[in-house]
């Protein structure tokens, strides 16, 4: 990243890696590094080729040079791979560990989870966050003010989610979020956001009933800003902590919930 890149282009020269990034939150991330002036984005998938394809293109229009890495994070092999994609570039300035996973599962039904379910979204959600910052970190360490962004989730801190396993994989990821910032300071700067609900695909994915429709404006009218959660907007504020911006912050977990936290307290 350049020394000193211009307010409004806060990704100047950036080399930015999204892993997750095909749809959702992690394209709306690669896009807004795009715009705010990265030089390359790394877009990572594990399946979603065409998906993929339509985020580099669009990042590619926005100004950036797009990389596809294909891989799944939760095999160490495959998060090596990605993060090989920047090493022509010397440098990553920002990792989005975005990728993630879960089942949906009713609280009240512990027989609803096996052992395989929490292995599976922990292998994803926790494990290939660690793994993909591994494998980056020479190439982080490579960098001016190095940031690592994990997406976690309110799950981890009212409770709730999608199931007990997605939720605990959250609060873990978010444990490891401040195990990782004193891991790699002082060099490498490590934090999290956690976003309530956000209007994507991803409830139409996960086989939510009735998709991310249904739960749309009952979000909106219940959360204290009467709004509810884009991925453009979520993705506004894991960008401040992968920029320069926010050097001076590491280890923190930061709530985009729209104050939905506040009805859940």
């Amino acid at each position: 990243m350049c020394e000193n890149p211009p307010m409004t282009q806060p990704y100047a020269d950036a080399i930015v890696l999204v892993s997750g990034a095909s749809t959702g939150l992690g394209r709306a991330i690669a896009l807004g590094a795009a715009r705010q002036g990265a030089r390359a984005v790394i877009v990572n998938y594990a399946t979603s080729a065409a998906e993929a394809g339509e985020t580099a293109r669009q990042v590619r229009e926005a100004g950036a040079e797009p990389v596809l890495a294909q891989g799944d994070v939760g095999q160490d092999a495959d998060c090596r791979r990605i993060a090989a994609a920047a090493t022509r570039f010397g440098r990553i300035d920002a990792l989005f560990n975005n990728a993630g996973t879960t089942r949906l599962a009713p609280y009240g039904n512990l027989e609803g989870l096996s052992d395989d379910d929490f292995l599976a979204i922990y292998r994803t959600n926790v494990v290939g966050a660690f793994q993909l910052t591994r494998a980056a970190q020479p190439l982080l360490e490579a960098a001016d003010v190095p940031m690592v962004v994990m997406t976690s989730s309110l799950a981890a801190i009212t409770g709730g989610g999608s199931s007990v396993a997605y939720t605990a994989s959250k609060g873990a990821l978010n444990a490891m979020t401040k195990a990782l910032a004193l891991a790699l300071a002082p060099k490498v700067r490590v934090n999290a956001i956690c976003p309530g609900f956000i209007d994507s695909p991803w409830f139409d994915k996960i086989g939510y009933r009735g998709g991310a429709a249904a739960l749309r404006d009952k979000i909106g009218a219940n959360s204290p800003l009467q709004e509810y959660s884009t991925p453009e907007i979520v993705a506004e504020t894991a960008l401040f902590l992968g920029s320069r911006a926010a050097r001076h912050t590491t280890g923190e977990t930061l709530l985009v919930d729209a104050g939905a936290h506040l009805r859940n307290g």
